[in-house]
């Protein structure tokens, strides 16, 4: 299996420049960022994805295609955040079934095999997208670059990576799993701090609580003391 594949490279010779330099600076953003920002990539894949299906099957069922490319877009795009979790589940599931099958074949609980999975598929969501987004920036980036060389006549691209593939292979599996590690880190560093911010909140919160209650207890006491001397609290105001 070619993780970069030539076929793509030699169709992307005939693109403008630009197509591949803004190719590759998504593929770095999801690369580095995709766990954070995944909710937004989720979205903007599956509206364009149902946009593209719509244009094509509109015709077929009797609806203009830019018509049915909005539609299937809109409701796309609406319905992704909440079935991104039933979709992690049937993956996590699926992916437990051809695991277990392959390495044992004797073991006939698919309906097990598929749950355990589904659930550990829920349960590790954030690592698998972690996961998932830095090998599709690491593929992005990488056929990308590949393809910048081949237009600058620096290096035939298609030829290369054929003759390459077991060492473009290993390094684009070394790239995404230095950016799966680059993302954890962060995501850990992040969620420290704001559970920092949050300790110093509660602190500040409870800090306020107890000038308040202070102040209650300085304003009962002058209350009490005015009440035993009634005109001392007259005479202290003159």
């Amino acid at each position: 299996m070619q993780l970069l594949a030539p076929d793509i490279i030699a169709e992307a010779r005939g693109l403008s420049i630009t197509v591949p330099t803004v190719t590759m600076a998504v593929g770095m953003l999801l690369w580095g960022q995709g766990g954070r920002s995944h909710r937004f990539w989720l979205v903007l894949v599956t509206t364009l994805a149902a946009g593209v299906f719509g244009l094509r099957a509109g015709p077929g069922y009797g609806v203009q295609p830019l018509v049915a490319g909005l539609l299937m877009a809109v409701a796309a795009g609406a319905l992704t955040l909440a079935l991104v979790r039933v979709v992690a589940f049937a993956a996590g599931g699926g992916a437990a079934l051809v695991l277990v099958h392959t390495m044992w074949p004797t073991w006939d609980e698919p309906l097990i095999s598929f749950l355990c999975g589904g659930l550990l598929g829920l349960l590790l969501f954030r690592l698998w997208i972690m996961a998932l987004t830095s090998l599709s920036g690491t593929l992005l980036a990488g056929h990308s670059i590949l393809c910048l060389v081949d237009q600058w006549g620096k290096l035939d691209a298609v030829s290369w990576t054929e003759k390459h593939t077991v060492l473009l292979n290993w390094s684009c599996t070394g790239v995404a799993i230095a950016g799966l590690t680059l993302q954890f880190i962060m995501d850990r560093r992040r969620s420290f701090i704001e559970m920092e911010r949050a300790e110093e909140e509660r602190l500040r919160i409870e800090k306020e609580r107890e000038k308040e209650k202070e102040k209650q207890r300085k304003k009962s006491r002058r209350s009490w003391w005015t009440l035993g001397f009634p005109g001392l609290g007259q005479r202290r105001a003159g």
